[in-house]
């Protein structure tokens, strides 16, 4: 019987991965929220609320967070993991989505807001105009045909962290690089990947809609299909 597992890193979200954790579906056996050196109550309110905490003391990035989660649910004996945003900008009740494609044979499945029924909601045009430049990048490069590459609301199978080719214990993905190292790993591998339509919601403000930092993250994004199609990393 499929075991499956939420991961969400977290990074000073006040109550919004609690309020998550309380609106997964039955589907989902446990919540794995990663503590990034949060300086909030929002841990504290997330275990309160249900989830497995991990905590990783410092603030070591997303990409570290998301390892430790994934490692953590593979070594608590589940099969199938969902990784989402701990600011609430993806929705629970979306996760069986995503995994009717696990159940349709996709080992890797990518939630898209451009796909027809999908949505993107307050979306601020120079991040659409950016996250298509670099959807378009990736294509290229990897030649799957995918429509929305930064969209952290994804399902696989975590058999694939058993590969000894996918190697995500490396340093250099401690930012924003893992989640796209594993992304190219799965596609230029050979896994069965496909997308599915789900909705994104930013917040309504117009400053400090995310965490990503212009520029320096923009390449934290960028470089592992630039590193690993010129294959200068593994």
């Amino acid at each position: 019987m499929r075991r499956v597992a939420a991961v969400l890193p977290l990074y000073n979200e006040g109550s919004a991965a609690a309020d998550l954790v309380r609106r997964m579906p039955a589907v989902v056996s446990a919540t794995y929220v990663v503590d990034d050196g949060s300086t909030d109550d929002g841990p504290a309110l997330a275990e309160r609320a249900g989830a497995r905490v991990v905590r990783l003391g410092a603030n070591r990035g997303i990409g570290a967070a998301i390892r430790a989660g994934l490692l953590a649910a593979r070594d608590a004996g589940f099969d199938t993991v969902v990784v989402m945003a701990a600011s609430g900008k993806d929705r629970p009740e979306e996760i069986p989505l995503l995994l009717a494609k696990i159940d349709g044979g996709c080992d890797y499945v990518q939630g898209s807001r451009f796909l027809e029924g999908g949505s993107s909601v307050n979306l601020p045009p120079v991040r659409r105009v950016l996250i298509h430049l670099f959807t378009v990048m990736f294509r290229i490069l990897s030649g799957f045909k995918g429509t929305d590459v930064t969209n952290g609301f994804r399902a696989y199978r975590l058999s694939l962290l058993d590969d000894p080719r996918i190697r995500v214990e490396q340093a250099w993905l401690d930012r924003y690089e893992l989640e796209y190292y594993i992304h190219w790993k799965a596609i230029t591998l050979g896994y069965r990947m496909c997308e599915v339509a789900v909705t994104k919601t930013y917040p309504t403000r117009t400053k400090n809609y995310s965490k990503i930092r212009p520029v320096i993250d923009w390449w934290h994004m960028v470089r592992p299909a630039v590193l690993l199609a010129l294959k200068l990393k593994t």
